[in-house]
């Protein structure tokens, strides 16, 4: 596959793309309507991946927040309007390139009301130290435009706190297979041509691509049909972009001195999901989590971006998960009885999905085109309907009539835990 070489010139050149095409097109005035939430970034994911279930701004405890080469506003916007909406002590701090993205980003601030986002235009790379160090920073689809991404992220990294951590999206290589086939045919046919005119190009050259094409026949990839100009833009013109395989991110995040704490949805990665084959399951077994990883992509074939949270390599904290104590065989949380942790739903409307469990006890679970069913513990939806983000566990099992016995209601939501964090849509927080 063929790469554009990083450069200086091709720096300018991304820069001038984001003051001519700011991506991905936002209005202010649609603010009104609709919060964009995602991944990385969502609150909730971050306190389960980076801070294993306890959230660092609880309390009232000041929060510190990059949002490291923002764009038009989506990270930042999601991460200010859920620190209002939590009264946590966060503040912002936007940092891009681009001043026409900024303006795009502010509005939408401005719009909300939002007081508590700093916004600078300049280089993170150069000016992200100055506003830091930081609890948290957020990288989605920027590190593989730089001319040198391994010491942009080594930049940020020297910018977070001890027991900080970031959520970072990156291009994958397989699911946007031919979208570089385009990038190359565009350097070949008109690498000088820039803004209108580089555009322009490129539309009459897709617009002739042959059905056999790889671009014409990659479903998962939709942006310059659905982007306007500036995913157009950004999708198949881009004159400084990369992508990488699973084993590349691993390289990529430890030559940082970081340590990956998960991909995003983990199930995504599993290898296992992708095939009914008895022997390569065991084979698949017996696989280190990096070759796990690395397989599920090769199985897939339809990851075109790999989200992922990491943290510094020293630090111990991991992601929130069920476990056992050896002599009571109480299940704990980081060493906590899971009776008082606080369950709480991602981005996902829990009385659709409460009632849709009831039905026949399993989720559909769909990732870009691939779906599965999980089958559910009994009570499944009767513990869903009372997940509200403020009752803890033990609260909802005194909440049912006739009681459950402790042990196997916490089997069941054990089991329940397993399915549901898997798919990023239940996670738990420890009590303030």
């Amino acid at each position: 596959m063929s790469r554009s070489k990083p450069s200086k010139k091709n720096a300018s050149r991304t820069r001038d793309q984001y003051e001519t095409f700011p991506y991905p097109a936002r209005q202010a005035e649609d603010e009104d309507k609709r919060l964009i939430a995602g991944s990385p970034g969502d609150w909730g994911e971050v306190v389960h991946y980076i801070f294993g279930g306890r959230d660092p701004g609880q309390n009232g405890a000041p929060l510190r927040i990059l949002v490291a080469g923002g764009g038009t506003g989506d990270a930042v916007v999601m991460l200010a309007q859920q620190a209002q909406d939590r009264g946590a002590n966060a503040e912002i701090i936007y940092i891009d390139l681009s001043a026409a993205s900024r303006q795009v980003a502010e509005s939408r601030v401005n719009r909300r009301g939002l007081k508590n986002v700093t916004f600078v235009t300049g280089s993170f790379v150069d000016l992200a130290a100055q506003y830091g160090p930081y609890d948290y920073i957020d990288c989605c689809g920027v590190l593989h435009h730089l001319p040198d991404p391994d010491a942009g992220l080594r930049a940020l990294t020297d910018s977070l706190k001890p027991g900080g951590g970031m959520g970072l999206m990156v291009y994958a290589t397989l699911g946007r297979t031919g979208v570089y086939h385009m990038q190359e045919m565009m350097q070949r046919l008109s690498a000088e041509a820039a803004g209108r005119a580089r555009l322009d190009v490129g539309k009459s050259l897709f617009e002739g691509l042959p059905p056999t094409n790889w671009l014409k026949r990659n479903p998962f990839v939709n942006d310059h049909i659905q982007g306007g100009d500036a995913g157009f833009y950004d999708l198949l013109l881009h004159q400084q972009d990369r992508a990488y395989r699973v084993d590349e991110v691993y390289d990529f995040v430890e030559q940082a001195g970081l340590r990956l704490q998960s991909f995003v949805e983990p199930l995504r990665y599993d290898p296992v999901v992708y095939t009914t084959s008895a022997p390569v399951r065991a084979k698949l077994a017996g696989l280190s989590s990096r070759e796990r990883c690395a397989m599920a992509e090769l199985l897939a074939g339809n990851i075109t971006k790999h989200i992922f949270y990491v943290v510094k390599a020293n630090n111990k904290t991991r992601p929130v998960e069920i476990s056992g104590r050896e002599k009571t065989g109480k299940m704990l949380v980081q060493g906590q009885d899971l009776s008082v942790m606080v369950p709480y739903l991602g981005r996902i409307d829990g009385a659709k999905l409460a009632a849709s469990v009831a039905k026949n006890a399993q989720i559909k679970i769909n990732f870009n085109g691939f779906s599965l069913t999980r089958a559910l513990p009994p009570a499944s939806a009767a513990i869903l309907s009372r997940v509200n983000g403020h009752r803890s566990l033990e609260d909802i099992r005194q909440s049912f009539k006739p009681l459950p016995e402790i042990e196997p209601f916490y089997v069941q939501v054990a089991a329940l835990f397993a399915v549901l964090s898997a798919a990023n849509l239940m996670f738990l927080r420890h009590p303030a």
